[in-house]
């Protein structure tokens, strides 16, 4: 297990900083995070959670929003609908409204559930309208994310043994054929 560990930390050091260099992320834009730690330990997904491998990738991505300004919030699994765990200032910020659900390994996944314990004042809401997010292990990010969703290509292609998806969202392109869209 702790070769697996110090890998996901290799593993996500890179991930942060091509997030951190591609300059996508804005202070206080929404960054969804959807992760199996059972697909990172080369188990099928919702198996065998790991909160070992949770907390690395939890402080792997406090650098990232230290960084960047972003506010992490972490989907739990499908057994909690893909509610998402945060700290409340985000979900005041954010005008969003909270659900009464505590995730668990079982009920939410190690992810979800070790970000709750970890966040200085978690809670959970049933959904958000991202601007950028990382699916770690297929999860199933997409439906977090605003329109339009942009994926992206990052050198780092998996975390463990996981596949890696991100994105990133832009603004709708509306108009016609007279439409300008840049200055």
């Amino acid at each position: 297990m702790e070769d697996l560990i110090e890998q996901v930390k290799q593993d996500m050091d890179a991930l942060v900083d091509e997030w951190i260099e591609s300059d996508y992320l804005k202070k206080d834009d929404l960054f969804v995070v959807g992760c199996s730690t059972s697909e990172i330990a080369g188990k099928s997904i919702g198996t065998s959670g790991s909160e070992e491998l949770a907390e690395q990738i939890f402080h792997s991505l406090e650098k990232l929003s230290d960084e960047t300004g972003v506010r992490l919030v972490f989907q739990c699994c499908e057994h909690l609908n893909r509610a998402l765990v945060m700290e409340r200032d985000t979900m005041s910020t954010h005008l969003l409204e909270e659900v009464t659900v505590v995730p668990s390994r079982n009920a939410g996944g190690s992810m979800a559930s070790y970000a709750y314990k970890h966040f200085e004042n978690s809670v959970v809401v049933e959904n958000v309208n991202a601007h950028a997010g990382i699916d770690i292990g297929e999860t199933m990010i997409g439906m977090q994310l605003k329109q339009v969703a942009v994926p992206l290509r990052f050198k780092q292609k998996s975390i463990g043994n996981a596949h890696l998806n991100g994105a990133r969202t832009r603004p709708k392109l509306i108009g016609g054929e007279r439409a300008i869209y840049k200055n």
